[in-house]
């Protein structure tokens, strides 16, 4: 086992930590203290707006680390100076806590330093094995992977005491502490790590291949597919001019969707006159990137249901009875952001529940779980979770006081789609993606669960329409209650799309052979 692992193992385990500690903190501190210049019934949709603005943030600025990383500082350098600005990220949430722009600053900080490590760590984690010891790797993933749920279980069942108990700059400063301390053991095990150096450019890379394929010319045949591509650029032109009415945000990951929905219609219409320009695996890596982004852009709907256990899920347990129980000759009541706590305890009970028990059972029964099965199915328990949830809603809006233990089973079913479909999910990505595209894939993963943010973020400001909500009060359900159901859904069409599409996609095996380890 490679010496310098421990250091790393610790560092996520504490990253984590501070992560989860603020994150699932954010909505109920955002309702009670910082938007409290809002009308009372604006207060968790705004709080709603800022966490999945956040997220967007989070899931998009790993694109900008692994260029950075790769192109020009390497994996280690990048992973250190960015926990700096993630450290900074922290220190502005708990000096601002009563300053709005302030602890905004923080919150871009905190996105632009998480996000920019996010895609390095794990493959940082790779380059340290050789064909040697490669034997050992599965064993450190799993480690690490059981650490980030360590680190997230305690900052969710912690953090919301030490808000309650001791105040917001207490509760955002225990977690920057932690990011300080991560940052402190990555630091030293510098010289034990192996540094992969940044490589030069690619001329054979994804997007020059992509490019090539727009721009390429036949005899007698026009450019169908620059021309759907120039639709999708005119459409992301229009998108971010409507910034003044739709925000920023709406407008530009709006307009990125576009210019890649339809850029990469473009490019698979053209894609065989790359050919003779560029080398036939490239080309036929991009062919199979775009036929993941397929099933990415199916899986958006899951994330737009998963990420809302932290804003809608809070927001909803925030007017629900709040258990006691009695400990050490006390009582000790939840809080609503505590519920969080279940998904990483779950996420560890059930990962090898699965594994041992529900796939074997399974295979003896003739059906083989693959990945996309999987997949399919995860989101589909999603949906069932948010008609569980729904029906929640509806209870409490007739006047049912309802205990938040009635949570643990949507966290449940939720969960358990989160395990089908974001573990199968990186399995069936790496094994489609030939080795010169696997980085474009996991940018092209997290760009995902961007887009499922943006869904919200767009679901949500359709409710502050009169005609919109006209239809809502006719349906008799309650603004809260029909955006539950409509998410399910919408997880629910999704579903039935994937499975649909899973039986025709044409699996492929790109996995590392030893002949090239």
């Amino acid at each position: 086992m490679p010496r310098q692992i421990p250091f790393i193992i610790a560092n996520e385990g504490c990253e984590r930590f501070s992560f989860y500690g603020m994150r699932n903190i954010l909505t109920p501190f955002l309702i009670s203290s910082l938007l409290l210049f809002l009308p009372e019934l604006d207060r968790a949709g705004e709080a709603k707006h800022v966490f999945h603005t956040f997220v967007i943030g989070v899931y998009f600025f790993p694109l900008l680390g692994g260029w950075l990383a790769d192109r020009y500082f390497g994996k280690y350098n990048t992973v250190f100076w960015l926990s700096l600005v993630y450290c900074a990220g922290h220190a502005c949430l708990a000096a601002f806590e009563s300053n709005l722009q302030g602890f905004y600053l923080g919150l871009f900080l905190i996105a632009l330093g998480s996000g920019g490590i996010k895609p390095l760590v794990a493959s940082f984690v790779g380059d340290q094995f050789d064909h040697t010891n490669k034997d050992k790797a599965k064993v450190v993933f799993d480690a690490f992977y059981w650490i980030i749920n360590f680190g997230s279980f305690f900052a969710s069942l912690l953090m919301p005491i030490f808000l309650r108990d001791y105040g917001a700059a207490v509760a955002f400063g225990i977690p920057g502490i932690l990011m300080f301390i991560a940052t402190l053991v990555f630091w030293s095990g510098r010289k034990k790590y192996v540094h992969v150096p940044p490589s030069a450019a690619n001329p054979h890379s994804f997007l020059n291949v992509a490019r090539s394929a727009l721009l390429a010319k036949r005899d007698g045949e026009g450019r169908p597919g620059l021309a759907v591509a120039s639709v999708g650029a005119v459409g992301a032109i229009v998108s971010l001019a409507m910034t003044p009415s739709w925000g920023f945000v709406i407008a530009a990951c709006t307009a990125l969707v576009l210019l890649l929905a339809f850029g990469g219609i473009g490019v698979s219409l053209q894609l065989e006159r790359a050919r003779g320009l560029h080398p036939d695996d490239a080309v036929d890596g991009v062919r199979g990137v775009l036929r993941v982004l397929i099933v990415f852009a199916l899986v958006t709907p899951f994330w737009s249901l998963f990420d809302q256990k932290a804003s809608t899920w809070i927001v909803q347990a925030n007017s629900m009875l709040r258990p006691t129980l009695s400990l050490f000759g006390g009582e000790f009541r939840f809080e609503p952001a505590q519920m969080q706590a279940l998904n990483p305890l779950l996420v560890m009970l059930l990962i090898p529940f699965n594994n041992f028990a529900i796939f074997p059972l399974l295979r003896k029964l003739g059906w083989e779980p693959t990945a996309l099965r999987r997949m399919t199915a995860g989101i589909a328990l999603s949906a069932l979770s948010w008609v569980a949830i729904g029906s929640i809603q509806v209870a409490m809006d007739g006047g049912t006081p309802v205990s938040m233990a009635w949570q643990i089973l949507p966290y449940a079913l939720l969960t358990m789609g989160e395990v089908l479909v974001s573990a199968s999910g990186l399995e069936f990505a790496y094994s489609q993606a030939p080795s010169s595209m696997k980085g474009v894939i996991m940018a092209f993963w997290y760009l995902a669960v961007t887009v499922g943010s943006l869904w919200v973020l767009i679901v949500n400001a359709s409710v502050k329409n009169e005609a919109v909500l006209g239809h809502i009060a006719n349906t008799g359900l309650g603004v809260m209650a029909f955006q539950m159901y409509f998410f399910a859904a919408f997880a629910f069409i999704a579903a039935l799309v994937f499975g649909w599409y899973a039986t025709r996609y044409r699996m492929v095996n790109n996995y590392r052979s030893d002949l090239t380890a």
